[in-house]
């Protein structure tokens, strides 16, 4: 008997290499294994997803181990840790989602008057972004300037969510927290996913739980364009890190791709000359900008690498400040470019 669950799971796992690196960017294929941390996306090499496989039995594709916790599963479990979708259907939705296969329609199943889109899905990201505010003068502008930061606001980029639902792991219950919402797009410029960051009460900080940061939707090679491209292209991990260039120099179009997995990937735009990569001071960092700049000279274009003298660069701008930064960028960026140092 004909089992879709069953199906979607088969196909999930024909697929595994492609559902790991939705979900788990911050792993890597060591041969037959995408290896990563944890279940929370965290580097390391605890648990491994098999790639490759037969369908069912020992040894099967999609199985998933964490040799630190014993825990085990497939990759809808993987895709259910990842997206927080606790409702089986809408879990089967998200994973039809990622494989582009059709939604189910049931000639017998009463029509809704309006249908919401499962959480986890680009519509639902698309959702929760249109319905916040803009970032200036709210609790996220003030999160941002304790950052050093003072052009968040400008960015079409980014918005607050006074209310916007948050639980942490091996919590049942979801508790409503003010956020700084970043739209994760494509090239075409639709929302594709969003990246939530929980704030404190007074916005002076992250909010005090455990998971502070969660994304949603596809990430995969999209990005938080935080100023459009034009002939060069700054792409970096996190939004605080770019937008600390912007404060050091405001002419420069940079991109968020969030993590270092996912910095890798990012689908560049036709018409970039110059690419820059401002990388953290990490191996995971190094090993992105290098499969990011392979990919960009693969295509013709010139890449070069910025690194902070600190961890990131906004450590760069809240300890030195943004013209010490500056200064730190002209001996990195192509004499090509160093007009833009005043701009």
């Amino acid at each position: 008997m004909y089992s879709e669950t069953e199906d979607v799971i088969r196909a999930l796992a024909e697929n595994a290499e492609s559902v790991c690196r939705a979900y788990l960017p911050a792993g890597r294929r060591v041969g037959s294994y995408w290896i990563v941390g944890d279940l929370q996306n965290n580097p390391g090499r605890s648990l491994f997803v098999r790639l490759i496989g037969p369908a069912s039995g020992p040894g099967a594709a999609g199985k998933f181990t964490d040799g630190a916790t014993g825990e085990h599963g497939d990759l809808l479990d993987i895709i259910r840790e990842r997206t927080g979708i606790s409702r089986f259907p809408d879990l089967l939705a998200e994973a039809r989602a990622h494989l582009g296969r059709p939604q189910p329609v049931y000639p017998d199943a009463p029509v809704p008057r309006k249908t919401k889109a499962p959480g986890g899905t680009p519509a639902a990201a698309a959702r929760l972004f249109a319905a916040s505010v803009s970032v200036a003068g709210t609790l996220a502008d003030t999160y941002l300037r304790s950052r050093g930061i003072t052009q968040g606001g400008l960015t079409n980029a980014l918005r607050f969510h006074p209310k916007c639902w948050h639980r942490d792991e091996g919590h049942t219950r979801s508790l409503p927290r003010p956020a700084l919402i970043a739209a994760v797009t494509d090239g075409a410029g639709a929302v594709q996913g969003v990246h939530r960051t929980w704030l404190a009460p007074d916005g002076k900080g992250k909010a005090p739980v455990e998971t502070q940061r969660r994304a949603m939707g596809h990430l995969l090679g999209n990005s938080v364009r935080l100023t459009p491209h034009d002939d060069i292209l700054v792409v970096g991990e996190g939004i605080e890190t770019m937008l600390s260039l912007v404060e050091a120099m405001p002419s420069l179009p940079v991109w968020a791709a969030l993590s270092s997995g996912h910095l890798g990937a990012v689908q560049l735009p036709d018409g970039v000359q110059r690419l820059y990569i401002a990388i953290d001071r990490d191996p995971a960092g190094q090993r992105a900008a290098e499969r990011l700049s392979a990919r960009a000279t693969e295509v013709g274009i010139a890449a070069r690498v910025l690194e902070p003298r600190l961890g990131d660069f906004n450590d760069d701008l809240r300890v030195h400040g943004a013209d010490a930064l500056r200064q730190h960028l002209a001996g990195q960026i192509g004499p090509e470019d160093r007009h833009r140092l005043s701009g």
